[in-house]
């Protein structure tokens, strides 16, 4: 039988290891996502510029009419004169102009980068969550609890 202070100390040990999940593993967890997230916006902004370049390759027009949004949803109508080449964002609030095809071939590179950011980001969410999976059994295994039985199906 245990004595009180071994179980107090024990108790003071699983408390520690809980903060330690709630309080490091699961705020690492959710920056990981929250930056996986932000990585699949950026991925998706650059794959909706490929189909709209695409479009504007098959349309084959030197001029084109659209809407541009100043911002909170105002919009003006605009002409685009010469549709042969584009300014892309590349980073840091710079542009470069491209030509249609320099951009897609950019587009291609710049999402390969993304995609494996985004493989790299996913991998670590999935330590972090083993890492919390290991700690959680770990906790039980001290509080001494049993698992919990799994139902079969017939």
């Amino acid at each position: 039988m245990e004595t009180p202070p071994k179980r107090q100390a024990m108790g003071e040990k699983v408390l520690r290891y809980e903060a330690f999940i709630s309080d490091v593993l699961h705020r690492d967890l959710q920056k990981v996502l929250d930056h996986r997230d932000k990585v699949y916006e950026e991925l998706s902004k650059y794959l909706q510029l490929r189909n709209v370049i695409e479009h504007l390759q098959e349309a084959n027009r030197s001029e084109l009419h659209m809407q541009v949004d100043l911002g909170c949803n105002f919009f003006v109508d605009t002409v685009v004169s010469d549709t042969s080449r584009i300014y892309v964002a590349i980073g840091c609030g710079f542009f470069l102009e491209l030509t249609l095809a320099e951009a897609l071939k950019f587009i291609d590179h710049k999402s390969n980068l993304l995609t494996e950011l985004s493989d790299s980001l996913t991998k670590d969410s999935m330590n972090i969550k083993a890492h919390i999976h290991m700690m959680l059994e770990g906790l039980r295994e001290l509080q001494g609890l049993q698992d919990i039985p799994e139902k079969t199906h017939h």
